[in-house]
């Protein structure tokens, strides 16, 4: 169960194409991408034939120029059919639309059309191995020698890393000045660039569908016309990449908890206990019931989340702080649940839902731990703590 209430026809379109697309192309090979730890890029390029890879970009340089509303109501359609590829299509158009809003004209004219075809892949590189969380504190270091930077250091856990070979685009956060979030810069840096080394393919719980690695930079030289945005913002766009990741996120979150609440409605509707079907127990009723609450309220902050972003808000950030926290702990919870209402069937691979639950754990963690997010609201309430703190929210 889904409210529609609030979206428009051509929302309406959007959501039932994605949907479409999850079932025809992700969900019949989602166990098996599993399985073998196969990242389908020809799947993927499908999926940016429909827009999908570049949703919030600027349709000036081939992006599709739609709104955050729209992208989460996309992203959570997607993620019903596989949440580990609709992840990998979140960071991707974080990256996508990061380059197209801070870029320069030449920038987005040479990347925005090969990443929104995704001829080109893309990742984002903020953590460091000693800068998770604190990622103002990352020691990355980028050195201007001429007509050049310098780049020196490594990141970890960088998502869908290497899967492009050399059409792959990295979207670098490194030190040009002194400490804090003003001393970092942005760079694009090209896969296949002299000085980057990929670290081993990371061993996962989930996401096994997408590859994982660590990036190294040894004397890696970046021409200086790859600096994205000036010297010194790097952190700031770090962080308005994430509002928007955050939201998508969240919102592969809830398709992967809707899809095992599905799954265990199907199953409780077939299987029987003491004579009776499994779903004419009250007191699973319950449980069923909560699980379909928890995704609904949910979705709501989601949306309006993505609206404020939409209309830059002022406590856009904030409140893309809570949907994230919120939607990734219900999506996690309720896929749990489901497995438990499976019985011993939910722990076997052949049923799906392990799956969900392997995958949507991880998301309580990236785009800003969920500890993170508390911080960011708590922050924001400190700031301002009066009766008032809501009457400004459009100003």
């Amino acid at each position: 169960m889904s409210s529609l209430f609030g979206l428009t026809a051509d929302q309406l379109a959007m959501r039932e194409t994605a949907l479409d697309f999850a079932q025809a192309r992700l969900a019949p090979n989602a166990l098996r991408w599993d399985r073998e730890k196969h990242f389908p890029l020809d799947v993927l390029r499908e999926a940016a034939a429909l827009g999908f890879a570049a949703i919030n970009a600027s349709e000036d340089h081939g992006g599709v120029g739609l709104a955050r509303h729209d992208a989460v109501v996309i992203f959570e359609a997607l993620a019903t059919g596989c949440p580990t590829i609709a992840a990998y299509l979140s960071v991707h158009n974080m990256c996508v639309w990061m380059v197209d809003r801070f870029g320069s004209e030449s920038q987005r004219r040479e990347w925005t059309p090969r990443l929104a075809t995704m001829q080109f892949l893309s990742s984002y590189c903020l953590t460091e191995a000693g800068s998770g969380s604190d990622a103002a504190s990352l020691r990355t270091r980028a050195e201007r020698r001429g007509a050049d930077y310098v780049l020196h250091g490594e990141k970890q856990f960088i998502s869908g890393a290497g899967a492009g070979g050399r059409d792959h685009l990295y979207l670098v956060m490194a030190r040009t000045g002194g400490e804090g979030p003003r001393g970092v810069s942005a760079f694009l840096v090209e896969g296949g660039t002299a000085g980057l080394t990929l670290g081993a393919a990371e061993r996962k719980m989930g996401w096994n569908a997408q590859p994982t690695h660590a990036l190294s930079f040894a004397d890696c030289r970046v021409p200086a016309s790859n600096l994205l945005g000036r010297e010194g913002e790097g952190f700031g766009i770090a962080m308005a990449g994430l509002d928007g990741g955050r939201l998508n996120i969240a919102a592969c979150s809830l398709g992967g908890g809707q899809a095992a609440l599905e799954k265990a409605l199907a199953y409780m509707g077939e299987r029987t206990a003491f004579g009776r079907r499994l779903d004419e127990f009250q007191a699973l009723q319950f449980r069923l019931a909560d699980m379909a609450t928890e995704l609904e309220a949910a979705r709501a902050l989601l949306w309006r989340a993505a609206a404020a972003l939409d209309a830059s808000a002022s406590e856009a950030t904030t409140l893309c702080a809570m949907a994230k926290r919120v939607a990734t702990d219900a999506g996690f919870k309720v896929a749990n649940e489901a497995l438990q209402l499976h019985g011993g069937y939910g722990y076997l691979c052949d049923y799906g839902v392990e799956k969900i639950v392997r995958d949507l754990r991880v998301h309580q963690i990236l785009e800003g731990a969920n500890e993170i997010m508390r911080l960011i609201i708590a922050r924001a309430l400190l700031r301002n703590p009066g009766p008032d703190r809501r009457a400004g929210e459009d100003r």
